[in-house]
């Protein structure tokens, strides 16, 4: 996925997009693997795809651009 790459892990730079929003939250840069964890057991999010369709984070970043 050509201009994310730097939002990956290396591993997963190559992937297409419907593999990204299938791949576990640790694939985003800056995401560990523990961190992850804590995601999954606080929320239940295990994938990119359910990240960023999360309702507290849709709302969050609504909230954030009307701030704007």
């Amino acid at each position: 996925m050509q201009g994310a790459e730097s939002k990956l892990d290396k591993a997963y730079q190559d992937k297409t997009v419907q593999e990204l929003a299938d791949a576990p939250v640790a694939a985003l840069a800056g995401v560990s693997d523990n961190a992850a964890e804590l995601i999954k057991q606080a929320l239940g999010i295990k994938t990119i795809r359910q990240l960023g369709t999360n309702q507290y984070f849709l709302a969050a970043q609504a909230i954030a651009k009307l701030a704007d």
